[in-house]
């Protein structure tokens, strides 16, 4: 970051240093600090079986296990689809 000097500056000059260094320079470090924060997206048992390709008995079995994680609320139970999807990465053959 370079260092800019108020002193014998005229507004004019004042103004193109900090359009040419200052705000570029802010703007690139908001954007990489402040992304939107995605929203966490909830799949319930069938949708993991669709998505994963198994039977509900192995879902049940891998949340019994604690292999898969699982959230509860009422006699429902979801999923998280980015743990599941981490899960899966985690877990490379290759």
């Amino acid at each position: 970051m370079s260092t800019i000097q108020f002193i014998g500056t005229n507004p004019t000059d004042l103004i193109a240093e900090l359009k040419n260094t200052l705000i570029p320079e802010l703007t690139e470090k908001l954007s990489v600090q402040f992304q939107p924060k995605v929203p966490t997206e909830y799949l319930t048992r069938s949708e993991v079986c669709k998505l994963l390709k198994i039977d509900l008995s192995t879902l049940h079995r891998w949340r019994k296990d604690k292999t898969i994680p699982s959230y509860g609320m009422g006699n429902r139970v979801y999923f998280k689809r980015n743990e599941v999807e981490q899960i899966i990465n985690q877990n490379k053959l290759s």
